[in-house]
């Protein structure tokens, strides 16, 4: 039987169309192949068999031939495990990313490798200390002067290193709430993210109901889906709706969950999850939920700023049932109380801006994560103890009158003092307050004041009430190691996170180049393709004018042979 007489103009034809749509979409790709968060496309097509011809003058035993291809849809290359990897990369990332930024502002603050310091003004005062040793200069008011100029560097040292901590801190507190800023804080960000996440959902669901792919806003999603993944961890879920659970043709949504930890029955750390954004399900702004950045109120401020620093997070309306609380992750270590997130930038700020135990450990990774307090702590204590000393020395000095050199800044008492308030007596310049000449330490033996302070500047400090030491606590360390120890502390911590920051940025690009070689567009990749596909188009046409020619030989030819 003679097939149909425009049938193989059908297939040639299809075929063509195919491959002039796989060349548009070659250029697509190698247009985009430099821009941001593109995916690369590609042409689904199936062939064309009809399984039940109509024709009344087929039989049976006709074999049926194809009828070219058919173009499907036009569809992203896109590894859903990698994604999935890439996303909790991030949130480790992002983790160490924001802790590394606190911890280069404190290196600015108490890194005195490059700089002079605190450690350098003990220096000084032992110094003069020595030189007041010698009987005849002890009584000269201008060695006297020199120690009250050098002490009163360190107070003034003290007072700045406490003020730009307190100014670190509040930067830490602006990064997530912004305020205050002229950029947005997590605060923004995120829940301009869940906003746009849950628009982009309903919008790419629309036009994907009436055969529109609209895959440039499934590629502006997937950018906001890794964007979100460095703040907090998520999880991605494709779903379909229940009543089209099964129709491989409805679109898929897109769930965003939230996942944190938080304590069950027992005291153990269980994971749970909230849904931010519950795919394109809900009316207005349902199917988003929003995240709120909290910081203390009134008095709080001032007693202990940014450390009872709340987010909270609610959930899509369209996802959670009415009145459900939001979920509240605090700045604070205490796994016993608060919930807690296993990386992302906004937990690295809760942590720096909660704690105030000497040693603050992460809730999850029980990583030590030295907030802010713990280094206005060590500086507090040390401010303490050494106005304590000086002072109690002094006071033994002047046999034992009321004559402190150091006072509190906000009262003009010796009660109370920290980094923030310490500084020089102002008597102590009018002449009111004396510096002390004897101290009698056993009713027999009296030695100087100025040899005395020589020996506590070395003494190592455990707490011992016994003169020198009149119950300061340094663990064991003078002023000056205590000050080298704290700052060792911090480049230890410093040293420690940048390299875990390495490794997980090297995994983090390991996961990209990866998510690169299936979605993203190699030059010599698409360059192949152009040309094979530019064969079939050639190798197509040909086709065309061979049934022309097939064409033309039945109509014309057909019934001449041997005229």
């Amino acid at each position: 039987m003679i097939r149909a007489t425009f049938a193989g103009f059908s297939t040639a034809l299809s075929a063509l169309q195919a491959n002039q749509k796989r060349l548009d979409i070659t250029g697509q790709n190698l247009s985009n192949m430099n821009t941001t968060g593109y995916t690369r496309q590609t042409l689904d097509t199936s062939s064309l068999n009809y399984s039940n011809p109509i024709s009344h003058y087929m039989n049976g035993s006709e074999i049926s031939v194809g009828f070219g291809v058919a173009m499907d849809r036009v569809s992203q290359i896109r590894d859903p495990f990698l994604d999935a990897q890439y996303r909790a990369q991030m949130e480790k990332s992002g983790y160490t990313d924001a802790l590394q930024t606190s911890l280069d502002s404190l290196s600015h603050i108490l890194d005195e490798s490059k700089q002079p310091g605190i450690r350098k003004a003990f220096d000084d005062i032992q110094s003069v200390l020595t030189n007041l040793q010698d009987p005849s200069k002890v009584n000269d008011a201008v060695y006297e002067s020199e120690l009250r100029t050098k002490m009163e560097a360190l107070t003034n040292l003290l007072n700045d290193s406490a003020k730009k901590l307190l100014e670190a801190r509040e930067q830490e507190y602006q990064r997530l709430d912004g305020e205050g800023t002229n950029q947005n804080g997590a605060e923004q960000t995120v829940n301009d993210i869940l906003e746009r996440i849950g628009k982009l959902n309903r919008q790419i669901k629309h036009n994907q109901v009436f055969n529109q792919p609209s895959l440039e806003l499934q590629d502006e999603r997937n950018v906001l889906l890794d964007e979100l993944a460095s703040y907090i961890p998520i999880e991605i879920t494709y779903y379909k709706e229940d009543r089209h659970i099964g129709d491989k043709d409805w679109p898929d949504d897109v769930r965003v969950d939230m996942i944190y930890y938080k304590e069950d029955a027992n005291g153990a750390l269980v994971q749970d999850r909230l849904t931010l954004v519950n795919g394109s399900e809900g009316a207005g702004n349902e199917n988003y939920g929003q995240i709120k950045v909290t910081g203390p109120q009134g008095a709080d401020t001032a007693t202990s700023p940014y450390l009872n620093t709340t987010v909270s997070f609610t959930g899509a309306a369209s996802a959670v049932a009415a009145g459900t609380p939001p979920v509240i992750i605090a700045s604070s270590n205490d796994p016993d109380k608060e919930n807690a997130f296993s990386g992302g930038s906004i937990q690295a700020a809760l942590d720096m801006l909660g704690g105030t135990a000497t040693t603050d450990a992460g809730q999850i990774e029980n990583v030590e994560v030295r907030s802010y307090q713990y280094y206005m702590n060590h500086l507090d204590n040390l401010a303490a103890a050494f106005s304590t000393v000086m002072n109690e020395l002094n006071k033994l000095g002047n046999k034992d009158t009321d004559s402190p050199l150091m006072v509190n800044r906000d009262d003009g008492t010796t009660t109370g003092i920290t980094a923030s308030n310490i500084r020089i007596n102002p008597d102590w310049a009018n002449g009111i307050v004396k510096f002390g000449k004897g101290i009698a330490a056993d009713g027999n033996n009296a030695t100087d004041t100025a040899k005395a302070m020589l020996g506590a500047m070395s003494l190592a400090y455990s707490g011992d009430a016994a003169r020198p030491g009149f119950g300061v606590n340094l663990a064991g360390k003078s002023f000056a190691d205590y000050i080298n120890n704290v700052s060792t502390i911090l480049a230890t911590d410093s040293y420690s996170n940048q390299n875990m920051l390495k490794t997980n940025v090297t995994v983090l690009n390991g996961i990209q180049d990866s998510r690169d070689s299936v979605s993203g567009i190699s030059l010599d990749e698409e360059a192949a393709n152009m040309m094979t596909y530019l064969s079939a188009y050639n190798a197509a046409s040909r086709l065309m004018t061979t049934m022309d020619e097939a064409l033309n030989t039945l109509i014309n030819n057909t019934g001449l042979v041997g005229r």
